[in-house]
């Protein structure tokens, strides 16, 4: 069974190398990125089962990355990851359509939400 392809998008280096390795070690094939430039660039994004997306990025932030994706037709599910979401913030992640996990990230749980927005989508299929 191949191992499914997840974009990975965080500006903080030690935070998107661990959560890298971490992911890799679930059996997933992660490609990861400092900024929504160099995401945008990649030449695999229709291949992507879930994108995993923080919120604070430079330049364009992670919910704005999200709606490029979306309007170039990315329909995967999408997690948005932050520390200390607004009221306001949790709203616009729901109203996107994507899941919002907290940092800091324990255990298994970003692992645990990427299976279960999996699930759900083959489920909609």
């Amino acid at each position: 069974m191949p191992r499914p392809h997840l974009l990975l998008v965080d500006d903080d280096p030690a935070v998107r190398s661990s959560i890298a390795f971490a992911l890799g070690t679930e059996g997933f094939d992660v490609h990861a990125f400092a900024n929504a430039e160099a995401a945008l660039a990649c030449e695999r994004l229709d291949d992507m089962a879930c994108l995993l997306l923080d919120h604070r990025l430079p330049g364009v932030d992670g919910l704005g990355l999200l709606a490029q994706l979306r309007a170039g037709a990315i329909a995967s599910p999408a997690i948005v990851i932050t520390s200390n979401p607004s009221r306001r913030l949790r709203q616009r992640v729901e109203e996107a359509g994507a899941t919002l996990i907290e940092k800091p990230l324990l255990g298994n749980v970003l692992a645990l939400a990427i299976r279960t927005a999996l699930a759900l989508e083959g489920d909609r299929e």
